[in-house]
């Protein structure tokens, strides 16, 4: 099991940028594909970004590819999430995630979650 911590979301104004931090706790974080997913008040929770257990390859939804960038380092159990150009629209709860499977952006693909960090952009 995985235990996953986010932090660095904040308030920023619109074309500002921010970056997320995910640690995960354990020895095995490489083992996991990791995913970061966002959900607005109201919505769904939607998928932003995902990212291999090598990090060699990675995944963006569409609304936020060229904006944002999904990067890990397994020896410090950490998955960020370069977020640039902010638009009021990307205000949600940002959410870290992990699979026991292979990389997905599928929200049922992942097995565990953390408590989220909310990202507020101001007009």
């Amino acid at each position: 099991q995985v235990q996953l911590v986010e932090s660095g979301g904040g308030l920023v104004q619109a074309g500002g940028s921010l970056r997320l931090s995910c640690a995960a706790s354990g020895r095995t974080f490489s083992t996991y594909p990791m995913g970061w997913f966002r959900q607005a008040p109201g919505k769904e929770r939607e998928f932003v970004a995902a990212i291999s257990r090598s990090g060699g390859t990675t995944y963006y939804e569409d609304s936020v590819k060229g904006r944002s960038t999904i990067s890990r380092d397994n020896a410090k159990n950490t998955v960020y999430l370069q977020r640039n150009s902010l638009k009021p629209e990307d205000t949600a709860v940002y959410y870290c995630a992990a699979a026991r499977g292979v990389v997905t952006t599928t929200r049922t693909g992942y097995d565990y979650w953390g408590q989220g960090t909310q990202v507020t952009v101001s007009s």
